[in-house]
C-alpha cells in the first residue's frame, strides 16, 4: 500500500523534526517546511499530499492563509499551535480545519487524529501490510502468507490499531480507548487477552511485545 504523503508546516526546527520522525515511525511520508510562503510556493510544484499539519503563527504566510492555499488543492488540514484561544480555534474550524490540537500535545494523540482525518475524507488506504499480514479494512479480513486467518471483531480493531501505529509503544488505557471506545467500562485486562489471542491465532508472539508499565508495541 502506497504511504499516505503529509506535509507539516511548523517554525520550531526541533517539534517540526519531532513530529516528521514521528509520522515515518508511523509509515507515512512526510515532508517539513518551516516558513508558511515557502510551504505555499512549493505547493504550485508539487500539491500532492494527503493532508497538511500547520502551525498558526508562521513567517512569510500565517497558517490561517496558509489554509486557504491547502484548500485549493484540496488538502485536509489538522492545526497544530499554541495558539488556544477559542476565536483562534473558531476560525481555524471555521474556515475548513478538519482539526484543531493545542501545544502541547501527545504524539499518540496527534497519529490518531490524523488517522481519523484520513479515514473520514477516504483518504486512508483500504489495506494495510505489517510483517507477512496483509490487513484488507473494507473486507475486515486478515491474510498471513495468503491464508486468511479468521479473528473477532475485537481482536480486528485491536490489530488494526497495533498495524497503524507499529514500533510505538501504546498503554493498556489508550487501547481501550481506541478499540473499545471512550465509554468502555472494564478492566484493561480485556486487553491482555486479546493481544493474547492474537499473538496465538498470527504467532506474534515474537512481535508483539509487552512494555513493562505500560502496554503493548508491535514491532516491525
Amino acid at each position: 500500500m502506497a504511504k499516505n504523503k503529509i506535509i507539516v508546516v511548523e517554525d520550531e526546527a526541533a517539534i517540526a523534526k519531532m513530529i516528521a520522525m514521528n509520522l515515518r515511525v508511523a509509515d507515512y511520508e512526510a515532508e517539513v517546511f518551516y516558513d508558511g510562503g515557502e510551504a505555499a510556493r512549493a505547493l504550485r510544484k508539487n500539491h500532492e499530499y494527503d493532508l497538511a499539519i500547520l502551525d498558526v503563527m508562521l513567517p512569510g504566510m500565517d497558517g490561517f492563509a496558509l489554509l486557504e492555499v491547502m484548500k485549493e488543492y484540496g488538502i485536509p488540514v489538522i492545526f497544530l499551535t499554541a495558539k488556544d484561544d477559542l476565536d483562534s480555534k473558531i476560525s481555524g474550524l471555521k474556515g475548513g480545519a478538519e482539526d484543531y490540537i493545542v501545544k502541547p500535545f501527545e504524539v499518540l494523540e496527534l497519529l490518531v487524529r490524523i488517522e481519523k482525518v484520513l479515514e473520514r475524507t477516504n483518504r486512508l488506504g483500504s489495506r494495510l501490510k505489517v510483517l507477512d499480514l496483509e490487513i484488507n479494512l473494507d473486507e475486515h479480513t486478515v491474510r498471513q502468507n495468503g491464508v486468511e486467518i479468521p479473528l473477532k471483531p475485537m481482536e480486528f480493531e485491536l490489530l488494526c490499531v497495533l498495524a497503524n501505529n507499529k514500533n510505538i509503544a501504546i498503554s493498556r488505557e489508550k487501547l481501550l480507548s481506541m478499540v473499545w471506545g471512550v465509554d468502555y467500562v472494564g478492566e484493561t485486562r480485556t486487553v491482555d487477552v486479546h493481544i493474547g489471542q492474537l499473538r496465538k491465532k498470527l504467532h506474534l508472539g515474537e512481535r508483539i511485545k509487552t512494555v513493562s508499565k505500560v502496554g503493548y508495541r508491535l514491532e516491525e
